[in-house]
């Protein structure tokens, strides 16, 4: 009888430990800040651990709790580059009131306002004058018809620029995008517009893969992946491949790698497929605890072995979750040995990879320190079916890579660039449901990967775009010179206007 109520109370733990879980989903907040998470634990027997929540600030945050974050507000400091439009708003009379002599200007009075045009659609009428001799027969001149990205289109490249860069830069379904264009009074197909995608792609396919070996130069680099559906097989049913993301960014420790992206269709997520994407590379590898990676470690591995460095945040979403489901003083004293790491990682970011290294050494070794020995000391006392300890195991088994960025300053502490750059692609998943065919996959691959490192870059999309797909198709830059073209080594040009016709 006590062992059948052993075994109900069992399955109530784990039924009640399900249902804060969705509750915690449905209801609770996502952040994995430490204020939040620890708020309201001070009731716990947590030892000297609110002391440290006091002193300690919230995971990615460097500011107290108690302070307040500035708000990025743009009042009265309008961008200087937008076009103005002066309205001058003057009196009705400028006579004096008294003796009815002219006044003179003293002063004025400045407000700005922000303006938007809407989008306005027009006809390019390009107009090729025929010249021919009088006194002779022969001997026409006649201007060469410029080239243009689809031969006999009645698309310019700046419209399927604009196409492009609402479908993969702001993620607008080309559905919608018909619906737009018939809004002005221009019916066309999406299947019109989705060829025109597939143009672009075409054009550009060059640019793609000279941006995809620029990563494979860098010493560190991002790897993750994520699910993509496709219609496959010409039998309508939908495929899972997988988008593999490609990213390097610098900036945390000035160095020479631009921020970028590249995302590589493929069908699975095995580290066959990996391993034949990253070909020679050697340098280190920053990725998530997912086990095709391992083996990159191989020092049998031609041309030789791979460093990984694993991700922080993955080990501290672990905890997160299951503290909010259970409360536990363990997960708390782990979540805030994390926040102390990520405290420090704030106030060096920005710093060269030497003032890193240092500082890692002095501060953030001995945290890790503590938190493997909390770690190893915690597992022989729970059970070994416990969520906690496979949460400590997948610790002790990752250790190594997690501690990666204690040796090196170029290493990050997580790899939350390259999955911050996941984002898009399931943005534009959710509002597209799944790439018509692999074809269509692939296009999609190629046009994200550089609209989104324009973006990264801190350019306009939509300006970069028409640029690089203008020059490409006008011949002006070849193959052989795209590497100007590359979001961070591209400058604007000034082209002549067209004039309108009355």
């Amino acid at each position: 009888m006590t062992r059948r109520v052993d075994e109900l109370e069992a399955e109530l733990a784990a039924a009640n430990k399900l249902l804060n879980t969705y509750k915690a989903m449905l209801f609770g907040s996502r952040s994995e800040k430490a204020r939040i998470i620890l708020d309201g634990q001070g009731s716990l027997d947590l030892g000297d651990l609110n002391a440290i929540l006091a002193a300690t600030p919230a995971n990615d945050d460097p500011l107290p709790k108690t302070a307040a974050r500035r708000a990025k507000r743009n009042i009265g400091a309008l961008p200087k580059h937008l076009p103005r439009l002066v309205h001058t708003i003057e009196p009705q009379s400028t006579l004096c009131s008294c003796c009815q002599g002219p006044m003179h200007k003293i002063g004025e009075d400045i407000s700005e306002a922000l303006d938007v045009v809407p989008a306005i659609l027009r006809v390019i009428a390009t107009v090729r004058p025929k010249y021919a001799c009088r006194s002779c027969e022969n001997g026409v001149a006649q201007a060469p018809a410029p080239r243009r990205m689809i031969e006999g289109g009645m698309a310019t490249t700046s419209l399927i620029a604009w196409v492009v860069t609402q479908r993969f830069a702001w993620y607008l379904p080309v559905y919608r995008q018909a619906q737009i264009l018939a809004g002005h009074g221009v019916q066309i197909d999406r299947s019109t517009l989705s060829r025109w995608l597939k143009c672009a792609a075409w054009w550009l396919e060059g640019l793609y893969e000279r941006q995809l070996r620029a990563f494979h130069s860098a010493a560190r680099i991002h790897v993750d992946e994520t699910r993509m559906p496709v219609i496959g097989g010409g039998n309508g049913k939908v495929v899972i491949d997988q988008f593999w993301a490609h990213g390097a960014d610098d900036r945390p420790w000035n160095g020479p790698a631009p921020p970028a992206v590249c995302y590589v269709h493929a069908r699975s997520r095995s580290h066959r497929e990996i391993s034949e994407q990253l070909g020679p590379y050697t340098g280190v590898l920053q990725v998530d605890g997912y086990t095709a990676y391992k083996a990159f470690e191989d020092p049998d591995r031609q041309p030789g072995p791979i460093q990984l460095a694993f991700c922080m945040a993955h080990l501290r979403r672990r905890f997160v979750d299951l503290h909010k489901s259970t409360g536990s003083p363990i997960t708390a004293q782990i979540i805030v040995m994390l926040g102390r790491i990520y405290a420090i990682e704030t106030e060096i970011r920005g710093t060269s990879a030497e003032h890193r290294l240092l500082v890692r050494q002095a501060r953030s070794r001995p945290v890790m320190d503590e938190l493997k020995a909390l770690l190893d000391d915690t597992l022989p006392r729970v059970s070994r079916v416990s969520d906690l300890a496979e949460h400590i195991r997948y610790a002790q088994g990752h250790w190594r890579g997690l501690c990666a960025f204690l040796d090196d300053g170029r290493i990050e502490v997580d790899n939350n660039m390259i999955e911050r750059q996941m984002r898009p692609i399931g943005i534009g998943r959710r509002n597209s449901l799944f790439a018509g065919n692999e074809g269509g996959a692939h296009t999609w691959a190629v046009l994200a990967s550089l609209l989104q490192t324009a973006k990264l870059n801190g350019l306009d999309p939509f300006t970069w775009l028409n640029d690089v797909l203008t020059r490409i198709v006008s011949g002006e830059v070849l193959n052989n010179n795209l590497d100007q073209l590359l979001a961070w080594n591209w400058q604007p040009t000034d082209r002549p206007s067209m004039r309108m016709a009355a």
